[in-house]
């Protein structure tokens, strides 16, 4: 074989003109199939919450930067999940957190001693959030992976506006 032969030229602008851009190519959508996937995994992604805390979140938050540009469906499954996490697992936590430093802020007023049954039932209701949180994100990754559209009762709606 002859090597020359197998050279090309490669055009060199002249030097008064602007430089090529390489032309980008838009990403490919995912098939049917790669949405239900990376939609269920979205919702599943709750799930590393019970061991790491917090890393379900941020799962949640990577499939849909990853994939709001390929699959309309996905970013909207992955951004309910992100939003839903957060309010459960974060605002659940933060909640238990407030009502005991208003406790603890009040034990010298002696209105703190009284509220510390209020603050443990409080607790064991809030504690509730990511128990709640688990099931209902398996349900959502379960209907994803069937190819039904899921929405979170009152997320889905105002994650939908999100996206537009």
């Amino acid at each position: 074989m002859d090597t020359e032969s197998e050279v090309r030229e490669v055009p060199v602008p002249a030097a008064n003109s602007a430089p090529v851009a390489p032309s980008v190519q838009p990403p490919a959508p995912l098939s049917p199939a790669d949405e239900r996937l990376w939609a269920m995994l979205a919702h599943l992604s709750v799930l590393l919450n019970l061991v790491t805390g917090f890393l379900g979140v941020g799962a949640a938050l990577i499939i849909y930067l990853a994939y709001r540009g390929r699959s309309r469906y996905v970013a909207y499954q992955a951004l309910q999940a992100l939003i839903f996490q957060l309010i459960f697992w974060g605002g659940g936590g933060l909640l238990i957190g407030l009502v005991w430093a208003v406790t603890g802020l009040l034990i010298p007023v002696l209105v703190g001693l009284l509220l510390i049954p209020f603050a443990l039932i409080a607790t064991l209701v809030l504690a509730a959030f990511p128990v709640i949180a688990v099931v209902y994100g398996v349900i959502g990754g379960i209907q994803c992976n069937g190819g039904e559209d899921f929405r979170y009762w009152l997320i889905g709606d105002w994650a939908l506006n999100l996206l537009n």
